[in-house]
């Protein structure tokens, strides 16, 4: 069974786009490539277990386990050593990433409080999209009472679009909600 968003794209978003940037070949119309959501936990070298319950919220909400990030370099202020788990990301792709857009669109931002629309402008020069979230609760999957700490995360839109225009007339036709 083909996702909502993913059928509203082929039949509905594809052939827009393609009238609308003249593109010749069916090849160039820009799509989804990836979601990436990455979490980072500054709070591990004092509390261990803060990992395990960052990567347990992210696995509940992108539905797909997690993989934790470890520091490249360290860093004494940061009293941070080379090779420490420091976060925790999940690549979605194919069907989850399609299930996922759908349900941050039409469920999940709407539940944020004083929700007027995501910032039209971070869009990153290459067609690619990244939001921040403040708290992980705006997602209904989450369980109130488990939460040890509320924690943000970055979400990452990757797409194929060769340029910012593209890549928000894309979102837009797919429903983002983008602040007028």
């Amino acid at each position: 069974m083909a996702s909502r968003l993913k059928e509203k794209y082929t039949s509905e978003v594809a052939p827009a786009l393609k009238s609308e940037f003249k593109y010749s070949s069916v090849m160039q119309i820009p799509k989804i490539e990836k979601i990436v959501l990455n979490m980072g936990v500054g709070e591990v070298k004092d509390n261990p277990k803060a990992l395990d319950n960052a990567m347990r919220d992210m696995g509940i909400i992108a539905g797909q386990k997690p993989v934790a990030t470890v520091s490249r370099k360290s860093i004494a202020n940061f009293k941070l050593r080379e090779g420490m788990k420091i976060g925790c990301k999940v690549t979605l792709r194919g069907e989850r990433m399609y299930q996922f857009l759908d349900k941050l669109i039409s469920i999940d931002l709407p539940r944020v409080r004083d929700f007027r629309g995501i910032s039209p402008n971070s869009f990153d020069g290459h067609g690619n999209y990244a939001m921040g979230i403040k708290e992980q609760l705006m997602f209904p999957e989450i369980d109130y009472d488990k939460i040890d700490k509320i924690r943000g995360m970055d979400i990452i839109i990757v797409t194929t679009a060769q340029s910012d225009e593209e890549a928000k007339k894309l979102l837009e036709l797919m429903g983002m909600p983008f602040r007028k």
